[in-house]
């Protein structure tokens, strides 16, 4: 690695304004208040998305996922994201019932566009809404409800390099540690990783929805 710490921060957005230039006319032109045909489009091929919030505590970053489209599209600035089970930390839903601001990253396999939302949300759990997104006869104990603020594409660049869908060049992953080793590793030791792992398929499979 070149440099050493302590580097020196960019001091302001003037300064980084000089260092990056202004974006160009299309990157400015494709950001708009409300989903486009076009946009909705995107939004409802996706059943993968990452929920972005913010809290006193920071920042959060969960990902969503679904067997349909991970949101409804309730008209075109309104998004409804249902809370499948999970692990009860509740972290993103305890950010949103403390600031509302979020952000949705639509991830579709095979496109290397994504496609951007901000906006504001609550989390409701009001029965009727609930009712709505059954799945295998269970419904979410909650539905975020996701005003949008702003939505664009995002360019492709990021995907292209990575070249996230090309399967030749997925990494061979038969020595990543498995999710028992990595709670072993964080919990010192304290939980038992093998008999958590040897639980793990079937613990899912029972508590999916």
């Amino acid at each position: 690695m070149t440099g050493q710490p302590p580097w020196e921060p960019i001091a302001d957005e003037e300064a980084l304004a000089a260092l990056y230039g202004e974006p160009g006319a299309a990157a400015l032109k494709k950001e708009v208040p409300a989903l486009t045909p076009a946009y909705r489009a995107m939004v409802e091929a996706s059943r993968f998305c990452v929920l972005a919030t913010v809290g006193p505590e920071g920042l959060d970053c969960s990902p969503r996922g679904d067997r349909e489209p991970v949101v409804r599209v309730l008209d075109d600035r309104t998004l409804l994201l249902p809370d499948r089970r999970g692990n009860n930390r509740i972290d993103s839903l305890r950010n949103i019932v403390r600031d509302p601001r979020v952000a949705l990253l639509f991830i579709i396999p095979g496109i290397t566009e994504t496609l951007r939302v901000n906006g504001t949300a609550i989390v409701t759990r009001d029965g009727g809404l609930c009712a709505e997104f059954p799945v295998d006869g269970k419904l979410p104990r909650s539905v975020i409800v996701i005003r949008i603020r702003s939505v664009y594409w995002q360019c492709a660049r990021a995907l292209v390099r990575s070249d996230l869908w090309n399967r030749d060049r997925w990494p061979d992953i038969s020595d990543m540690p498995t999710p028992g080793r990595m709670l072993s590793e964080a919990s010192c030791g304290t939980e038992d990783g093998a008999a958590y792992d040897a639980d793990l398929r079937a613990r899912q499979a029972r508590t999916m929805y």
